[in-house]
C-alpha cells in the first residue's frame, strides 16, 4: 500500500533555535533529502515560530518552494480561541496547507476545558469549511481518548477531526492503545513518536521522555497496524529526542496502566544522552544540535523499517 511520509518541524527544533541559517526553507530541503513528501510546520507562538515571522512574504516564500518540491504541508497552532483560530486558518489557507493542528489551553476541570473547548471550535469550524481547511484536535497532554471523541462529537462537523499523536496519551496515564481504539474513527493525522517512562527518583518527577524512534517502549507496529488498517495513509514522523514531560496534575492511572510495565517501562539509568536528555541546560546549543541530527537519522531508520514491516511503499 502506498503511504505518503512527512516530517515534523519540531524533529529539529534545536536546529530552528541553534543553527545558524537553519530556517522553514533549509528545513524543507532537508526532508526532501531524507525522503519525506511534506511537512508540517509550527507556527505555535506569536511570531509563526518555524516559519521565522509573520510577514507576507515568509508565508508566500514557502508556500512556492513547497511547491516546487511538490510538497504537502500540515500547520500547526495552540489554543481554540475563536479570533486566533481564524487568523490561523487564513495563514494555514495563504500557505496551502491542508490541516491546523490544535490543542486546548483552557484551565479548570476535564469537563470545563471540554466544554470550553468545544465552543470555541463549533464557532471556528464553518470557516474552516470555508477555507478548505481541516482542523484537527491533538491529544496533547490534556485529554484521553473518549474526552477528545466527546468534543469532536458535541461540535459534529466535518472540518474538525482528530490528530492522534502516538504517546501523548502517556500524559494522562492512559495507553497508547487503548486511546487509539477511542479515537480511531475519528483520526485525520498522527504524530508518529517514541517515549519511555522515568522513575520521579531518576527524574525529579514522575516523567514521560522523548527518545529516538525505535529506542523506547510504545507498541510502534501495533498502533501503525491499526491506523493502516483504518485507512490512514499519512504518517508524520515527529523526533522528540530531548523533550520531556510530566503527568497532567490529578491524573491517576487509567484501566489497564501499571507503572513500569508495557509502554509505560521504565528506563534504567544511567542515561545516554544520545537516547534521553531530560535537562538541555547542561549540554552546549552545538552539543544539542549534533546530537538532535543524529536522533533524527537513527529515528528516520527505525521509522522505516516499521512502515516496511507493515507492508506499505513509502513515498
Amino acid at each position: 500500500m502506498q503511504v505518503e511520509t512527512t516530517i515534523h518541524s519540531f524533529s529539529l527544533w534545536h536546529h530552528f533555535a541553534h543553527q545558524p541559517g537553519f530556517d522553514c526553507v533549509t528545513y524543507a530541503d532537508l526532508a526532501a533529502s531524507l525522503g519525506f513528501r511534506g511537512i508540517s510546520l509550527s507556527l505555535n507562538n506569536p511570531d509563526y515560530r518555524h516559519l521565522g515571522g509573520r510577514e507576507p512574504w515568509r508565508i508566500d516564500r514557502l508556500r512556492d518552494h513547497l511547491a516546487g518540491l511538490g510538497f504537502s504541508l500540515e500547520v500547526d497552532t495552540s489554543g481554540t480561541d475563536p479570533a486566533h483560530m481564524a487568523e490561523l486558518l487564513r495563514v494555514a489557507a495563504r500557505m496551502g496547507a491542508s490541516s491546523l493542528r490544535t490543542y486546548t489551553r483552557h484551565a479548570g476541570t476535564v469537563e470545563e476545558m471540554m466544554a470550553a473547548t468545544a465552543r470555541d471550535l463549533s464557532e471556528v469550524a464553518p470557516l474552516a469549511a470555508d477555507l478548505g481547511i481541516v482542523v484537527v484536535l491533538e491529544n496533547h497532554e490534556d485529554f484521553t481518548g473518549p474526552e477528545l471523541v466527546r468534543i469532536v462529537e458535541a461540535v459534529d462537523h466535518q472540518a474538525l477531526k482528530i490528530l492522534y499523536d502516538y504517546g501523548n496519551s502517556q500524559m494522562v496515564l492512559e495507553d497508547p492503545e487503548a486511546a487509539l481504539e477511542a479515537v480511531l474513527p475519528h483520526v485525520h493525522s498522527v504524530h508518529f513518536k517514541d517515549h519511555v517512562m522515568v522513575r520521579p527518583e531518576d527524574a525529579g518527577k514522575l516523567t514521560v521522555a522523548g527518545v529516538p524512534v525505535g529506542e523506547g517502549f510504545l507498541p510502534l507496529d501495533r498502533l501503525t497496524r491499526r491506523l493502516l488498517d483504518q485507512g490512514l495513509r499519512r504518517i508524520t514522523f515527529e523526533n522528540v529526542w530531548a523533550y520531556s514531560a510530566g503527568i497532567r496534575p490529578g491524573r491517576q492511572p487509567q484501566p489497564g496502566v501499571t507503572l513500569g510495565e508495557g509502554s509505560f517501562r521504565w528506563l534504567e539509568p544511567p542515561f545516554d544522552p544520545e537516547r534521553i536528555v531530560l535537562d538541555q541546560s547542561r549540554l552546549p546549543p552545538e552539543r544539542l544540535v549534533a546530537l538532535e541530527h543524529e536522533a533524527l537519522l537513527r529515528g528516520v531508520q527505525a521509522f522505516r523499517a516499521v512502515l516496511l514491516r507493515q507492508g506499505c511503499d513509502i513515498g
